[in-house]
């Protein structure tokens, strides 16, 4: 047999899989199944009714399907009015966090002044600041404002609370953005502006949404500062509407199971949409690092 065809063969020859790269498919399947139980169990919780529920197995496929839950909790429990609410909180406060966060981090990474490190360190310094030892100070600012019970009164301390976190993953990505396209863009007559919006920002476009879903998740799931300053149901947001739909439906589970399945469907949502550039970002951060 010549050497042309032993290495013809050999190219033929079936490659097996290692043992340990089955077995660590084989856990992340199972991690995955895990991950997943919660929101299947929800799903099929949120199409039964009280007896079906407690009488057998709640993981168990519905015996009917009570599509019926859904339109109670849209109209009854006033999820479709509490969804409004958190979605036009979060969406301003994303808005504001991407704006301030970008042009901050920018103005400290890119260009050179005097206090840019003074300022970056206690821009981060707010990442180590408890939202607990913030209620009571916010709450007393707030109310002489008079912004108790209105959505700014949510909006100002999420975007606070964002910015730091968001400053310190669009720093790091700015840095690492060549200086020659700035001097090009300048050379070709752009301005500071038109630079940082045109140029520098589609470059970071992995970074904007991870700061982007971290937003979405800190202010969708919030619920502290919700129950603290918002006692008007008509500003109320879902975490604070589920809550009281406790009391209200004690015995109407489904219900209560619809409108946390509403709640759980735009994270989904966001994460289906925005998951490749999440992971172009931590996978751009790790080489960095």
């Amino acid at each position: 047999m010549s050497t042309v065809e032993v290495v013809v063969s050999s190219h033929h020859k079936p490659q097996t899989k290692p043992v340990g790269r089955i077995l660590l498919h084989l856990f992340l399947i199972i991690v995955a199944i895990i991950q997943m139980y919660p929101l299947v169990w929800l799903a099929f919780f949120s199409l039964k009714d009280n007896s079906e529920i407690f009488s057998g197995d709640v993981a168990a496929l519905p015996k009917s399907f009570l599509w019926s839950n859904y339109t109670k909790a849209l109209s009854e429990g006033h999820v479709l009015s509490y969804f409004f609410n958190s979605v036009l909180v979060t969406g301003i406060s994303i808005i504001f966090v991407l704006i301030l966060a970008s042009m901050t981090g920018y103005a400290i990474t890119r260009m050179n002044w005097k206090w840019s490190s003074l300022t970056m360190t206690l821009i981060l310094l707010g990442m180590m600041v408890p939202i607990h030892a913030t209620l009571l100070p916010l709450f007393i600012l707030l109310k002489n404002m008079g912004l108790l019970n209105t959505y700014w009164s949510l909006i100002i301390p999420y975007v606070a609370f964002g910015i730091p976190m968001a400053v310190f993953i669009l720093g790091s990505f700015f840095k690492g953005v060549p200086r020659e396209l700035e001097e090009a863009a300048v050379m070709d007559g752009c301005g500071i502006y038109r630079t940082f919006f045109w140029i520098i920002m589609p470059m970071v476009r992995p970074a904007v949404s991870t700061v982007a879903i971290f937003t979405f998740l800190a202010c969708w799931n919030e619920l502290m500062f919700a129950v603290t300053f918002i006692n008007n149901e008509a500003y109320q947001t879902l975490t604070v509407g589920m809550m009281s739909m406790v009391g209200t439906y004690i015995t109407q589970w489904g219900i209560i199971g619809a409108g946390l399945m509403i709640t759980t469907l735009p994270t989904i949502v966001i994460y289906l949409l925005l998951n490749k550039q999440v992971q172009k970002s931590m996978i751009s951060g790790a080489i960095k690092g």
